[in-house]
């Protein structure tokens, strides 16, 4: 029981070191795949730009419609 400390420090670098070299192999992998196929089918801003802008869109619109609804429920029943 004299050198536990030793041991479990060894133990636990061993371990951080094999994480470590897990983790910079696959990154390496990840930039030699980009590096052969350079287009990846990111999307583009202006895809996002018009998702946002029709999302944006329908939730006001679905917004307003709400609003006219509960200002002329009253009103609206009598139909």
């Amino acid at each position: 029981m004299k050198h536990t400390a030793a041991r479990t420090r060894r133990a636990v670098w061993a371990r951080a070191n094999g994480a470590v070299l897990r983790v910079t192999t696959r990154v390496q992998e990840g930039l030699e795949e980009a590096a052969r196929r350079p287009d990846r089918g990111d999307i583009s801003t202006t895809t996002v730009i018009i998702w946002v802008a029709a999302v944006t869109g329908a939730v006001l619109i679905a917004g307003t419609i709400a609003v006219v609804i509960a200002k002329y429920n009253g009103k609206l029943s009598g139909l």
